[in-house]
């Protein structure tokens, strides 16, 4: 049993919590990188592939396109459906395989990332599908690239809801990191089970909450900012088009 009045208690815990907390940040911030450069395409794709839309036949057939939609929607589709714990269990013989072990920190970013990137990427689809089709037919019209229609129309207009988005995702990916204790990987959900659980500290439990909290409300806030700028800049540059056409 931990013995709360022992003088080296406190220090103890905060040495653990600093360790399991930077453990958290560090999963979480790999995998939320490499859910962005992975999903955030995949999440374009999925809509421009769509029948009628800007990438739907691609190499000029449309059979194409059909083919690579229903391809990704799939993958996606199951990627959401397999809850996390079965997903990391199942990933333990490739996770080893890839990195060498499924235990620590590192192995258990690989985990994380596969069940976030079809989250994500169904948030990006959800944001590029609000995108007002005048503007992609507007960019169209004056014979702008596929390239030129992502980067120019559909990244500014889906800013907002994506940066919204991410942050979501990042909540997500610290929930499912509580998870990876359970295999070893390390973090504040391993602080939980091996504090909390096995030698039943409420303390640490208490303290891990408080943790997981803070970093949520702070990642809430952070986005939260980020997208209410861009939404400002994307509504004065629309604003300076009107005056433009008007001059």
């Amino acid at each position: 049993m931990i013995d709360y009045t022992s003088p080296d208690f406190w220090p103890q815990l905060f040495d653990t919590m600093l360790k399991g907390t930077l453990e958290t940040l560090w999963m979480t911030g790999v995998a939320i990188l490499f859910t962005i450069i992975v999903g955030l395409p995949l999440g374009i794709v999925l809509v421009g592939t769509e029948k009628g839309r800007f990438l739907s036949a691609p190499l000029g057939s449309p059979a194409l396109g059909v083919t690579i939609n229903r391809v990704l929607g799939f993958i996606v589709n199951l990627g959401r459906s397999v809850p996390f714990i079965v997903l990391m269990i199942a990933l333990i013989p490739l996770t080893r395989l890839l990195l060498g072990s499924f235990i620590g920190t590192g192995p258990a970013i690989f985990p994380l990332t596969l069940i976030a990137i079809p989250f994500f990427a169904r948030v990006v689809e959800i944001a590029v599908k609000e995108v007002d089709s005048g503007l992609l037919e507007a960019a169209d019209s004056i014979g702008a690239t596929r390239w030129q229609l992502v980067r120019r129309v559909i990244l500014p207009e889906t800013a907002p809801a994506i940066v919204l988005g991410i942050a979501t995702t990042i909540t997500s990916i610290i929930n499912f990191s509580a998870m990876v204790g359970v295999v070893g990987g390390g973090g504040l959900g391993n602080v939980a089970l091996t504090y909390g659980f096995q030698r039943y500290s409420w303390v640490h439990i208490v303290a891990v909450v408080v943790v997981l909290f803070v970093i949520v409300l702070l990642v809430q806030w952070a986005c939260n900012a980020l997208a209410r700028s861009l939404d400002h800049a994307n509504r004065a540059s629309h604003a300076a088009d009107v005056i433009g056409a008007d001059a």
